[in-house]
């Protein structure tokens, strides 16, 4: 399974807004330079998480985004299925009706369990997760 740069670059964004949860704004830059995201693509991804209300953002000097939801009611499910769409390992998962082996296709099935067992893993993370995850990692590293 390949993660797409934007839902990377979007779950490192939201990671650093819940590791600031409740203390105000945080500016674009100062999460791009903490996560390792270019600005210019930071502020497109912000933009598209606002659409999504899973920040509020307000613009100016002392603008800047803010989680609009508790760290611990966004799953990682949500932010990938917001950020990359049609995650689905198989074309004939959406459109069976493409596909002539659809109802007799062993590996189908397969790719079915894997698909469920990642969405499993997935929407059992949430952003206090690895927010406190990420905290830990920090600290083992002073």
């Amino acid at each position: 399974m390949r993660i797409p740069m934007k839902v990377d670059y979007g779950v490192r964004a939201l990671v650093e807004l819940a590791s600031n949860y409740g203390e105000g704004q945080v500016q674009t830059a100062e999460i791009a330079s903490k996560q390792g995201i270019p600005e210019a693509y930071l502020d497109q991804l912000m933009t598209t998480l606002n659409k999504f209300g899973f920040v509020t953002s307000r613009r100016g000097p002392q603008g800047g985004h803010k989680l609009a939801m508790e760290p611990r009611e966004v799953t990682i499910s949500m932010v990938m299925s917001t950020l990359d769409g049609n995650a689905s390992p198989l074309d004939c998962f959406i459109n069976p009706e493409d596909c002539i082996l659809s109802d007799t296709c062993a590996q189908q099935e397969v790719w079915k369990s894997v698909e469920e067992a990642v969405q499993g893993v997935l929407s059992s993370i949430t952003l206090a997760d690895l927010a406190q995850r990420q905290r830990s990692l920090a600290g083992q590293l002073v």
